[in-house]
């Protein structure tokens, strides 16, 4: 009976634990996004191709990171590596990349909406600070917490992203 006890706990802490990756990943993810974005804003502009590859590739490239963090980090110490052990990591940290395919896709879908460039980029950069918002109030209601801690959390969460926008008017005016 205890060893089912001990089951069922380690279960929910692996479950608690995704929840909490896959939400943390999404808010890094996003503001990642945000930053590569202000980054090609900059002087000598990219094309939009160049921009959406940039985003994707560079979600791409920092979930490696953390994978390989993660692996090579915390989890060796306690056992090594297997293949279940390195496909959980990889699925834990995939919300990295997935929250860069928004903003990548408001660029890829900009000249429908007749934006040039720099357009495209106040679209991706306010579609990132967005999805971090919406990160970080998914992860609060999934965690249950209160109204007033969910308010909390998105006000912080849009303080930063708007720190990112300020960021970005200072270096491109």
């Amino acid at each position: 009976m205890a060893t089912s006890g001990r089951a069922e706990s380690r279960d929910g802490r692996a479950v608690e634990r995704r929840a909490r990756t896959d939400y943390t990943g999404g808010v890094y993810g996003s503001m990642l996004a945000s930053s590569v974005i202000i980054g090609a804003g900059a002087p000598g502009a990219y094309p939009r191709l160049e921009i959406v590859l940039l985003l994707l590739l560079t979600g791409l490239v920092f979930w490696i990171a953390h994978v390989h963090a993660q692996l090579f980090g915390a989890r060796l110490a306690r056992r090594s590596p297997d293949r279940r052990i390195v496909l959980e990591v990889c699925r834990d940290e995939w919300p990295i990349v997935k929250a860069a395919v928004p903003p990548a896709a408001a660029v890829a879908a900009s000249p429908l909406l007749g934006l040039d460039v720099q357009g495209s980029l106040w679209l991706a950069l306010a579609v990132a600070v967005a999805g971090q918002v919406g990160w970080s109030v998914a992860a609060a209601r999934r965690a249950h917490a209160p109204r007033g801690m969910v308010a909390v959390t998105a006000s912080v969460n849009l303080l930063l992203g708007l720190l990112i926008v300020a960021l970005k008017l200072y270096l491109t005016h």
